[in-house]
């Protein structure tokens, strides 16, 4: 998108609705990162967001925060209908993780999608294959209430299609983005991380269960066996939610299976959440390599 685009005309202002900085969550990055992006490409569209808190007294948001919804309490979904369509912008974009919502599976959006009287785009950033019956009816009712679905990955197409039978001219594909960093030799930041002569195997992001990282645990002997200097960098805070309401049992269950499969010397945890600039030095001794995300 660029403001002399024109497909640009007839859009002046796009609020975005999800999580942001500087509360800690990988869509908080995501649609912070969206909203600046937005205004940077197209400086003569008004880009602002409404902001989905976990806590009362919320987070310090920038003035690109103009509203703010207490995730767990109802009414604040219905005033935040009526404060967009008092603000009239041409599109509501929504970054849709079933967690950042209140209510059975989330249902609270459903609450604001119904009183709005503009187009919404949902970014979809979680679609289940077999999902309970009330995240199903839920997603349902997202896709009806959607005039577009964004998916970023073909899986994420399949399943709308197969299993939410979403018609295909609802749904748009769009890749993930990725930071834009210089291609440098990949030994540049390794010796800081202590990993210099090494291949590296990089997962970042809030930790939580659904990541997946046992799994890549239980196939990381086979890859030892044939690339002995492998290392596995786990780097990424517990997420605060998990934290909260099971503490950090999902990370000490992973440092169980390292100590179990003898991988101490393969395995590095990095607890902490890092900004942006941070990660790319984390990215840049892992390019063309794998990445775990």
């Amino acid at each position: 998108m660029t403001s002399d685009n024109k497909h640009n005309e007839g859009i002046n202002s796009v609020a975005v609705i999800g999580n942001y900085l500087p509360r800690q969550c990988g869509i908080a990055t995501f649609t912070t990162d969206l909203v600046e992006a937005l205004s940077a490409e197209a400086p003569d569209i008004n880009c602002w967001a409404t902001a989905m808190n976990d806590k009362p007294e919320g987070y310090p948001y920038p003035e690109k925060v103009r509203f703010e919804i207490n995730q767990n309490k109802l009414t604040d979904y219905r005033i935040a209908s009526q404060f967009l369509n008092i603000s009239q912008p041409d599109i509501v974009c929504v970054q849709h993780e079933y967690g950042l919502f209140g209510g059975p599976a989330g249902s609270h959006l459903l609450k604001l999608f119904g009183d709005l009287r503009m187009p919404v785009v949902t970014t979809l950033h979680t679609v289940l294959k077999d999902p309970a019956p009330e995240y199903r009816a839920v997603m349902g009712k997202l896709a009806d209430l959607s005039d577009k679905l964004v998916v970023m990955s073909h899986k994420a197409v399949d399943f709308l299609k197969d299993f939410y039978a979403v018609p295909e001219d609802k749904i748009v594909f769009i890749p993930h983005g990725i930071p834009d960093t210089p291609f440098i030799d990949s030994s540049f930041y390794k010796d800081k991380f202590g990993v210099e002569g090494k291949k590296v195997l990089l997962t970042f992001g809030l930790l939580s269960p659904n990541k997946g990282i046992e799994n890549v645990l239980r196939a990381l002997p086979a890859v030892i066996k044939k690339h002995p200097d492998t290392v596995y960098i786990i780097l990424g805070a517990t997420h605060p939610n998990i934290l909260k309401s099971y503490g950090d049992a999902y990370r000490i269950m992973l440092q169980q299976m390292v100590l179990k499969l003898g991988l101490g010397e393969h395995v590095i945890f990095q607890n902490r959440f890092v900004e942006i600039k941070e990660l790319c030095e984390f990215l840049v001794p892992i390019q063309g390599a794998l990445i775990f995300v």
